[in-house]
């Protein structure tokens, strides 16, 4: 296989022609129209068989539990450390999400980057056996090269945290830490002896960055529509049919069908249950489906 073809661990298929001929149509348009987004979890990076951010929020819940044992007494926290799926179901991610992010209250957001940035680095992925930072999809790193090629911004829309993408944002998709758009934290601006310092707190900023919210994130970080999108999930189905609408537009569904290779499931939105599943809402909507068994001759680096 040469080198100088484009897309080489896709192969020749619907995906890979779809994507060359959308290519093909938008070195047709100002390049200030060329906007390209993608989810992160599941999209660009392996989410089984635990999101990576919920598999860092442990950790640090061990590592606290450690310190302050009485933590871990709190029904939220023993829930989780005990894997209790009935009391995790009965809490709900309402209660979860919150007591986990109150982990961090306090941190200033470099040290909360850092913290983050050296778990991705360094942590070994559960099923995969490498560094979380390996557990990436190849051929979707090269989908985001040859779009720079093609003089194509390109961002970050996940419903993941957001600074806990931008931590690894630039080192692992060349992406700069501003091209993220995730769900937000709140922060405080105060005065450390002497020094003024924004802190995190618990609390979030507006909704998880999922659904329709993700494309009101969008024009209120970016200000721009993109015209290709890709994602894998309910949670991106509003943002791959907006750039599905654009004249040229592209929808890319990432279909994990690879139980060798990677892990074979039916993905869902986090944060609410979708009408229908989305590889039915895509083939309905007519996206473009990616199938990782059958198009990805490589899935990671």
């Amino acid at each position: 296989m040469s080198s100088n073809r484009p897309l080489p661990s896709w192969r020749e298929g619907s995906s890979r022609s779809a994507l060359l001929s959308f290519l093909d149509r938008a070195d047709e348009l100002p390049e200030e129209r060329r906007v390209a987004v993608f989810d992160n979890d599941g999209t660009l990076w392996c989410e089984k068989p635990n999101y990576t951010q919920l598999d860092f929020f442990v950790a640090e819940l061990r590592q606290a539990v450690g310190n302050r044992p009485e933590l871990g007494k709190r029904p939220e926290y023993a829930a989780i450390l005990n894997g209790d799926r009935a009391a995790l179901a009965e809490l709900g991610l309402e209660r979860l999400a919150p007591a986990l992010m109150e982990l961090f209250a306090g941190l200033r957001p470099e040290e909360f980057e850092e913290r983050a940035r050296d778990f991705i680095m360094k942590a070994e992925h559960p099923g995969l056996g490498v560094p979380y930072a390996q557990a990436i999809y190849q051929p979707m790193l090269e989908l985001i090269e040859l779009l720079r090629a093609h003089s194509f911004s390109t961002f970050i829309v996940s419903g993941g945290g957001t600074e806990f993408v931008r931590a690894v944002s630039r080192d692992l998709y060349g992406i700069d830490p501003e091209g993220v758009v995730g769900t937000l934290v709140m922060y405080e601006f105060v005065r450390q002896d002497g020094e003024p310092v924004l802190i995190r707190t618990g609390r979030l900023q507006g909704e998880a960055n999922e659904g329709a919210t993700k494309i009101t994130n969008m024009q209120v970080h970016l200000g721009r529509r993109p015209i290709l999108a890709a994602g894998n999930s309910a949670g991106d189905a509003e943002m791959l049919e907006y750039a599905a609408a654009g004249d040229p537009g592209l929808a890319l569904l990432v279909d994990h069908d690879d139980s060798e290779r990677e892990y074979e499931y039916a993905s869902e939105a986090g944060t609410f249950e979708a009408s229908e599943p989305i590889l039915e809402t895509a083939r309905r909507l007519g996206w473009t489906v990616v199938s990782m068994r059958s198009e990805w001759d490589q899935v990671f680096l």
